[in-house]
C-alpha cells in the first residue's frame, strides 16, 4: 500500500491544519473558560462559531466515505485528516466529525429509510442537531452485546421500549434530539438475531436522563456521557432500523468505522503529547542538564516515536483493508488497531506527564487526553474482547479442517 496522500488529501491536510492553527489551538483557553462559566450543559458559543467557519471553508462531514454529503473520501484518505482533528479533544465537533454522531450518521446512511434520513440524517449532516447511541447497560457485561436486557416489544403500530442504559454519549446535550436504541425484540431467537435498533426521539415521554457520568473526573460537558432510563417509551413502528433481529448486524457495521475513527484521533493526540514532552524537556534543567538530555528521557522519546508510527501504519492498513475488502473481512485489522491505539496513546501521554513533572499533572490537555485514551481501552469493546478475537482468527489459520483431512 502507498501511504503517500493523494494531491486531493494533501491539500485537505493543509487546509485542516491551517484551520486548526488559526481557529482551534488559539481558542483552547477560551473553550475551557466558556465550559466553566454558567450552565455547563448548554452549547458554547465558540463551537457554534467555528462550525460556521468550517462549513464556509468546506471542511465539513469529511468522514463519510463515498458520500455526496461530504468530501467523498475513503477511510484511508480520511485517516490523516482525522488524526489532525484528534490533536484537540473537542476539535472534531467543529468539522461535524465527532462521535457518536459520525457512527449514527453512517447507520442512517446505510440502513435508514428515506423518511428516517429526511427526519434525522439530513439535520445531523447540517449540524443542526446531535444524537446519542444507547447500547451499553449497567446491569450486564455489555462487552458482549448479546447480553443486553432492554426490550423492544411490538404493540400494534408502535413499539414499546423499556431499559436502562449508561455511557450514552451526548444524552445530556440539549442539542441531542434522537437516540439509536438497541434492545431485544425476541429473546428466544438465535443469539445474534434477538436484537434490534430503533430510533427514539429525545422528547418522547418515558425517556429520562438520570445523571451525567464523569470519566476520571471529566464530565465532558456540554456533551457528556449519561445514564438514561427508558420506561414504557412508545415510538412508531416505522422507527425500526432495518428490521427486527437485525440489531447485532447493524452494531457490527457501525462499530467498525467508529473504532477506526477513535484510533485515528488517538494517533493525533499522542503525536501532540510527544510534542509537549519534547518542548518541555528541552526547556527544563535538572541536575545540571536539560531534561531532554537525560538518557531515560531520550529513550522514552525514541520509544514514543516508534509506537506512534507503528500505530499510524496499522491504522492506515486497517483503513485500506476496509476500503478494499469491506469492514467484515477487515475484522482482524480493526480489532488490532482498537487494542494498539489506546494502549499506545496511554503510554505516550504517561511519558509526557512524567517528563513534565508537576506541570504534567495539572495541564488540562495531558490529563484530559489520558482520560480519553484510557476510556477507549473499554469503549467500543474492551482490550480483552479484541485480543480474544485476534487470537482466534490467528489460530483459525492452523486448525485442521474436516474437508482438508
Amino acid at each position: 500500500m502507498n501511504f503517500e496522500p493523494s494531491a486531493k488529501v494533501a491539500a485537505l491536510q493543509q487546509r485542516v491544519s491551517a484551520f486548526m492553527n488559526e481557529y482551534v489551538y488559539p481558542n483552547e483557553d477560551r473553550y475551557l473558560r466558556e465550559i466553566d462559566e454558567g450552565d455547563r450543559w448548554q452549547p458554547i458559543a465558540l463551537i457554534e462559531e467555528l462550525k460556521e467557519r468550517a462549513k464556509a471553508a468546506e471542511l465539513w462531514n469529511l468522514f463519510l466515505p463515498e458520500s455526496a454529503h461530504g468530501a467523498g473520501l475513503t477511510n484511508a484518505e480520511y485517516a490523516p485528516l482525522c488524526e489532525i482533528m484528534g490533536r484537540v479533544v473537542w476539535a472534531p465537533e467543529v468539522f461535524n466529525c465527532s462521535a457518536p454522531d459520525t457512527g449514527n450518521m453512517e447507520v442512517l446512511a446505510r440502513y435508514g429509510t428515506a423518511e428516517q434520513k429526511r427526519q434525522w440524517l439530513e439535520p445531523l449532516l447540517r449540524g443542526e442537531i446531535r444524537s446519542a447511541f444507547a447500547m451499553t447497560e449497567p446491569l450486564v457485561a455489555s462487552s458482549d452485546a448479546t447480553n443486553i436486557e432492554s426490550s423492544i416489544v411490538r404493540d400494534g403500530d408502535h413499539y414499546v421500549i423499556n431499559g436502562r442504559k449508561w455511557w450514552t454519549s451526548g444524552a445530556s446535550d440539549p442539542r441531542c434530539k434522537v437516540f439509536i436504541f438497541m434492545g431485544k425484540t425476541d429473546p428466544q431467537a438465535p443469539r445474534h438475531r434477538q436484537q434490534a435498533m430503533i430510533l427514539v426521539p429525545r422528547d418522547t415521554p418515558g425517556v429520562t436522563v438520570v445523571r451525567p457520568l464523569p470519566v476520571f473526573g471529566f464530565d465532558d460537558a456540554p456533551h457528556g456521557h449519561a445514564e438514561v432510563l427508558f420506561e414504557n417509551v412508545r415510538v412508531p413502528a416505522d422507527n425500526m432500523l432495518l428490521g427486527e433481529g437485525r440489531g447485532f448486524e447493524i452494531a457490527q457495521g457501525r462499530l467498525g468505522p467508529g473504532r477506526i475513527h477513535h484510533c485515528m484521533r488517538l494517533v493525533g493526540l499522542a503525536e501532540r503529547a510527544l510534542e509537549v514532552m519534547c518542548k518541555r524537556s528541552l526547556s527544563r534543567v535538572a541536575f545540571g542538564r536539560a531534561v531532554a538530555e537525560q538518557s531515560i528521557t531520550l529513550q522514552r522519546i525514541a520509544d514514543a516515536r516508534i509506537l506512534i508510527d507503528e500505530t499510524r501504519f496499522l491504522v492506515l492498513n486497517a483503513a485500506h483493508r476496509m476500503d478494499t475488502v469491506g469492514n467484515k473481512v477487515a475484522t482482524r485489522e480493526i480489532a488490532m488497531i482498537k487494542v494498539a491505539a489506546p494502549n499506545m496513546a496511554c503510554q505516550v501521554i504517561d511519558w509526557a506527564i512524567q517528563a513534565c513533572g508537576g506541570f504534567g499533572m495539572q495541564d488540562r490537555f495531558l490529563a484530559h487526553g489520558y482520560a480519553t485514551a484510557r476510556s477507549l481501552r473499554i469503549a467500543d469493546g474492551p482490550d480483552e474482547v479484541h485480543r480474544n478475537q485476534i487470537g482466534k482468527l490467528e489460530l483459525d489459520k492452523y486448525r485442521v479442517r474436516e474437508d482438508a483431512v
